[in-house]
């Protein structure tokens, strides 16, 4: 199998959102970085010059399985939204739900919906304190174990209780997923393909919305269909707990818990380097012991001999991390995500689509747009760059929110407007929020604080959704549909100003790069 060297650093890749760091030259040999800080800046130039080409060549099959395992998480937090659109029909049908409990009331209805993302919200509180201590590849191995007991919880489930026991077990693996698969592929990846095989995360995301849709739509008309429906993710979970187990751990962390004094250095250095072989399909381990020398490096700059602190998490580079993390997968909530798919039936039925009354087949047709676009900026966010796609896709989200503010206000009759809008929406949203929101919160956060760093970025968007599901219904009767849509496109237009002057181009740099430049 080929291997591939690492491109040139680009001059462009970081202009822009490094906040107090003045400038950051870019050379053929490698970044070199100046900051407020002399002293410190002299302990980092070292590692910022010397990346070898040699330390990063990979050979792709090596690469696919550390990539896919982990991206399963992914699926079955979308197969979960997907299905749900599907189950609550079947659910509530005298006909079809199979059960005597089937006249449930709005707040039960709302258990079963949003019962999987309450159970996200305290995933991702238990990421903040395991995350650390069992690693990436562990905490997923979890995470699969708790999607596979939610998932049979909530398909055999006798009685109401039960099913949203299930539904809150399923959402634990969500929050314990979404914050490690992320972080295991940023840890594992090459830096050449790491925006990609990131980003495609999120398309197994909109895959699995798609494929929950699909699974939806055939067991609607069942007896009992909201069994089968959530039953269907079961092989899923098992597949992504054997892959988890089979793969190796995390190089960077097993370096960091060595420097921790959590075991003997040049044995756990050993250890690193062969799985660093196996993540890279290299035969030798000389081609990839220099990577793993130059992660030593950049822990012995810094004090990474002690656990991290609470407050550590808001001091320092950590601060700036969390201000882009947090930052950006707030934005891309509060920027009415929730709420725009909520009107997606209602906006293709004012337009006379004849499918628009079959909300499953709605749900399908957004899933396919949703599933193009993110494959679009899969294949081009490692070579235009993050930045570029967040200006430009929330420039287009910015556009639709207000053509959507205006249809409810001015334009009523339009309605070829209000679906304009949608699809543009649908689609600039997965080429920038969507995919580049999960890959930015899994490069910026330095290696001794990024468990716990991402942990709370991924509590922060999920509370951030959770607030904008809940408070849509109380603030479009206060101030009208129109007024609402008008205030998220307010909202796009500081996350664009964010954007601009905070969120850094990562594009084509290691992850100690990255963290060095911090």
């Amino acid at each position: 199998m080929a291997s591939h060297p690492p491109p040139e650093p680009s001059s462009d890749s970081n202009k822009q959102g490094w906040g107090d760091q003045e400038e950051i030259h870019v050379s053929s040999g490698g970044v070199q970085a100046y900051t407020d800080d002399d002293a410190d800046c002299e302990s980092r130039r070292p590692l910022l010059l010397g990346t070898p080409a040699a330390a990063e060549c990979y050979s792709v099959s090596a690469a696919v399985l550390p990539f896919l395992f982990p991206a399963l998480g992914g699926l079955l937090y979308g197969y979960d939204i997907g299905a749900t659109s599907g189950a609550t029909i079947s659910l509530k049908s005298s006909t079809f739900s199979g059960t005597s409990w089937y006249n449930l009331s709005s707040v039960q209805t709302g258990l079963v919906v949003s019962g999987s993302l309450y159970g996200a919200l305290i995933g991702s509180v238990l990421a903040y304190t395991i995350a650390d201590f069992l690693g990436r590849r562990k905490e997923l191995v979890i995470a699969s174990i708790s999607y596979l007991i939610g998932a049979l919880l909530t398909a055999a489930a006798p009685n109401f209780a039960i099913m949203v026991v299930g539904r809150f077990l399923y959402g634990i693996g969500i929050g314990l997923a979404m914050h490690a698969a992320p972080m295991y592929i940023a840890e594992t990846a090459p830096s050449q393909i790491r925006g990609m095989l990131i980003s495609l995360k999120e398309f197994f995301i909109v895959l699995g919305m798609l494929l929950g849709y699909v699974v939806g739509s055939l067991y609607v008309e069942v007896v009992s269909g909201w069994r089968y429906m959530y039953a269907t993710s079961t092989p899923l979970c098992l597949v992504m707990g054997v892959g988890m187990c089979w793969l190796p751990s995390s190089p960077r962390w097993l370096l960091l818990c060595a420097t921790q004094g959590k075991g003997n250095l040049p044995e756990t250095k050993e250890i690193a380097t062969r799985c660093l072989c196996r993540l890279r399909g290299q035969s030798s381990p000389d081609l990839v012991s220099e990577q793993v020398n130059l992660i030593l490096e950049e822990l012995s700059y810094i004090d990474q001999e002690k656990q991290a602190s609470f407050s550590e998490i808001f001091q320092g580079k950590c601060l700036k991390a969390m201000i882009i993390g947090c930052g950006l997968v707030f934005f891309q909530q509060v920027t009415g995500q929730p709420s725009v798919l909520y009107y997606a039936a209602t906006i293709l039925q004012s337009a006379g689509f004849s499918g628009a009354s079959d909300a499953t087949r709605v749900s399908i047709l957004l899933g396919l747009l949703k599933l193009i676009m993110t494959g679009v900026a899969v294949l081009v966010v490692d070579r235009l760059g993050r930045r570029p796609l967040l200006i430009g896709g929330v420039s287009g989200i910015t556009v639709s929110l207000f053509l959507l503010s205006s249809y409810y206000t001015l334009l009523k009759d339009a309605s070829y407007l209000a679906v304009i809008a949608l699809l543009l929406y649908v689609g600039c949203y997965q080429l920038s929020f969507g995919p580049i929101g999960w890959l930015m919160i899994s490069e910026v956060f330095p290696l001794r604080l990024r468990g716990r760093g991402l942990s709370v970025a991924v509590l922060v968007n999920f509370a951030s959704n959770a607030l904008v599901t809940f408070a849509f219904s109380p603030l479009e009767d206060l101030i009208g549909t129109g007024f609402l849509f008008c205030g998220f496109g307010v909202i796009a237009v500081a996350s664009l100003v964010f954007i601009f002057w905070i969120v850094p181009e990562t594009k084509g740099l290691t992850l100690e790069e990255i963290e060095a430049s911090l």
